[in-house]
């Protein structure tokens, strides 16, 4: 690589960087606050800072941490983890057509990093987006994750026993702040939470499946069902998502 060249991607990496602030910031209290959790939760210090690591994915860890609270098999959390984050298929697709053509073993590392905060920054970046500024966006974020999720840990050690063994009603809380505003804003995402809850309390209260397979189980059956009336709907004009 010329110098031309290096010069170029560090000039980029300073951009990502400071398009990555504000990601980091927005990420201090999610991160805090599952740093939190994962200690309520019984998870180690070393345990919370490698799932941040490792799966570096807010909703998908929140998840984790009620099923791991379920005593869930390992199946089943992969298997919810990959449901809840089949999405990240459609945004690294949706990514490789406006980044720039580099090494494969460049994309694999940043692809990694690809959240909904740090596709929507690159995705509405103007012209071409460089190596060098996904690098930059993702360090930061990244960066911000696994420290505040650590010092979210912690703090939690520091709290009183009672106050640690109540944070797990804080996890449901923190599901209901997620989705409520965006039942708001979607029918469907009322149809489906709806669906979803009606089918998991059948599922667990009957005793059919462990709550792990009744989670996943729910999920799926709900999605598929509402899919299947919604695009019915659309096709005789009767559908409307607001």
């Amino acid at each position: 690589m010329s110098d031309l060249a290096i010069g170029k991607q560090a000039s980029e990496f300073r951009k990502g960087l400071q398009a990555g602030i504000s990601i980091g910031v927005g990420y201090f209290p999610i991160a805090l606050t599952f740093g939190l959790l994962a200690k309520g939760s019984g998870l180690s210090l070393y345990e919370t800072l490698l799932m941040s690591l490792l799966v570096f994915a807010g909703a998908a860890q929140y998840i984790s941490l009620s099923l791991l609270s379920f005593g869930t098999g390992i199946f089943e959390i992969i298997l919810t983890t990959f449901i809840v984050n089949i999405r990240h298929f459609l945004m690294s697709a949706s990514l490789n057509e406006k980044v720039e053509e580099d090494r494969l073993l460049y994309k694999i590392f940043y692809s990694f990093g690809i959240t909904d905060e740090t596709f929507s920054v690159a995705a509405t970046k103007e012209g071409t987006v460089t190596t060098g500024f996904m690098f930059g966006v993702i360090l930061v974020s990244y960066s911000s994750w696994v420290v505040n999720s650590g010092l979210g840990h912690l703090i939690g050690a520091s709290l009183p026993q009672t106050l640690q063994d109540s944070m797990g009603v804080a996890l449901y809380a923190m599901f209901i702040g997620l989705l409520v505003p965006s039942m708001r804003k979607n029918i469907k995402v009322v149809m489906l939470a709806i669906l979803a809850a009606a089918f998991n309390s059948i599922f667990t209260l009957e005793k059919l499946m462990a709550p792990g397979w009744a989670i996943v189980s729910a999920t799926l059956l709900s999605a598929i069902i509402v899919e299947s009336v919604v695009m019915l709907a659309k096709k005789r004009g009767h559908f409307n998502e607001e």
